[in-house]
């Protein structure tokens, strides 16, 4: 399938145009069918798949299309600040031609900046679960507004240990039935899966 075929706004096509992207991957194709629609979807890829760009896709295009995803904005959770940097570069590349605002915050760098860019208002934020927490405590960011949640690498997330903190914040946002929701992980073991029947609807 090329990207072409896919009903997304104009805008969205012109960004995967930009970064040269014309054939769907194999895994991008399966998501496309249930993401698209709004609907839940657990992914198991491996680095390369092109499971980032299936994930901002899906969320460019949801929150253009639908109302209900006025005011609220994604959020991206991932293990280390070199990966948050990562999507941060790309969803930046395929959403240039997009009004969202976008940053990521992470832990290992001073508050100033990320608050800054919280301040100033976000549609899609990237961030490590440490760091998200305390902006959330501080009230800089409410994660009772996320309206789409990613959890990306969530094997990733379980061995470096931040399995407690990823409860703390899906105790924070609003419940699956109310968020469209999607869960990557290099393996679907016993842990993921789990996570997925509790966390994850529709």
């Amino acid at each position: 399938m090329k990207f072409t075929d896919l009903n997304l706004d104009p805008k969205i096509q012109d960004g995967i145009r930009d970064v040269g992207f014309v054939e769907c991957t194999k895994c991008q194709e399966r998501t496309f069918e249930y993401s698209l629609e709004g609907i839940d979807v657990t992914v198991q890829s491996q680095t390369g798949t092109g499971k980032t760009a299936a994930f901002l896709i899906s969320i460019f295009d949801l929150f253009l299309k639908e109302e209900y995803f006025d005011g609220r904005f994604a959020l991206i959770i991932v293990p280390t600040r070199e990966l948050a940097s990562q999507i941060e570069q790309e969803a930046r590349l395929l959403g240039k031609h997009l009004d969202f605002k976008m940053t990521c915050v992470y832990g290992g760098v001073g508050y100033e900046e990320q608050e800054r860019s919280l301040r100033e208002g976000v549609d899609i934020l990237i961030a490590t679960p440490g760091r998200l927490l305390d902006f959330d405590r501080s009230g800089k960011v409410s994660l009772h507004e996320v309206g789409a949640l990613v959890i990306d690498e969530a094997d990733r997330l379980f061995d470096m240990g931040f399995m407690p903190d990823l409860r703390k914040i899906l105790r924070r946002v609003p419940p699956a039935r109310e968020r469209w929701t999607m869960l990557s992980s290099a393996t679907l073991d016993g842990r993921v899966r789990n996570l997925a029947w509790r966390d994850m609807s529709k």
